[in-house]
């Protein structure tokens, strides 16, 4: 019966469809990501979507081109930069992310100044509206998504030889730099579609918080990429739901059922643990 209700309105459809395209292709990005420990990369693409969205709304076209066009640029641009250290470090990588996250920012600001009018969507650019997506939006991220879940496909069980073991994967042969720049530049798609939905400042909670609480519950690959793309699209669903219901926004509910659900995890796993503990312990004091 609620769902009915819900779906006879054909911008929750709309809503429904959009955020579970954006939900799979964060899930399984957002794995690799956080695999790779590049959440701070992650979140600065997203502040980069910012400046993208408002120079292309100040040039009067589509702000899901200012998106894709900004955050994929800047992917490049700090993997490209990442690349010419002569022994690059998490160091290094961080300091050039924290410089692009800020000149970002000043240039997001800048746009929003420099347009001629009240810049309504400006609430939206950085929190997101799930309830104004259109057929064409829902049409352009269900391609751009399709591809980039393509080009994960192709690259993604060299990807995570290099993840996990980057230097072994290098005297194998595998081009470690070229994969982190690619995945740099999947990610900066997911970003650029997360965006879209949730806004440059809530980006993170379907790029962070589903793959994250999948990585608590499980090491292996396969069985976490899919756990956290069921979650991300759970929590999305749940989130709209209650948004229909309520005056507040989906943002606030899909970022906390996202974070409950990685509390939970945690939670979860360190009562295992403890019983898990719990024989070995009794075992030892017993003695021989």
């Amino acid at each position: 019966m609620i769902a009915g209700g819900i779906l006879s309105y054909p911008f929750m459809v709309n809503a429904f469809e959009a955020g579970t395209i954006v939900a799979v292709v964060c899930g399984a990005m957002g794995w690799f990501m956080v695999l790779r420990r590049q959440t701070f990369a992650g979140h600065t693409l997203a502040v980069v979507g910012f400046p993208g969205a408002a120079g292309a709304i100040l040039l009067g076209i589509s702000a899901g081109i200012g998106y894709v066009a900004f955050c994929a640029g800047a992917a490049l641009i700090i993997g490209a930069a990442a690349g010419t250290a002569e022994s690059p470090s998490y160091q290094d990588e961080s300091a050039l992310i924290g410089t692009v996250q800020a000149m970002a920012l000043a240039l997001g600001f800048l746009f929003v100044g420099l347009y001629h009018g009240n810049l309504t969507g400006l609430t939206g650019l950085l929190f997101g509206s799930f309830l104004g997506i259109t057929r064409g939006q829902v049409a352009a991220l269900l391609l751009i998504g399709s591809g980039a879940m393509i080009a994960l496909g192709l690259i993604g069980r060299r990807l995570l030889y290099a993840s996990v073991d980057p230097d072994v994967a290098g005297a194998a042969g595998l081009p470690v730099r070229a994969l982190a720049i690619g995945f740099l530049v999947l990610l900066g798609i997911a970003v650029a579609e997360a965006c879209q939905i949730t806004g440059s400042l809530l980006v993170f909670a379907l790029l962070v918080l589903p793959p994250a609480t999948a990585q608590v519950i499980t090491g292996r690959p396969a069985i976490g990429i899919g756990i956290g793309i069921l979650l991300g699209v759970a929590v999305t669903w749940a989130g709209l739901v209650a948004a229909f219901y309520s005056p507040y926004p989906p943002g606030f509910y899909i970022t906390t059922f996202g974070f409950g659900a990685y509390v939970v995890a945690r939670v979860a796993r360190g009562i295992n643990g403890r019983r898990s503990r719990a024989p070995t312990a009794a075992a030892a004091a017993a003695g021989p």
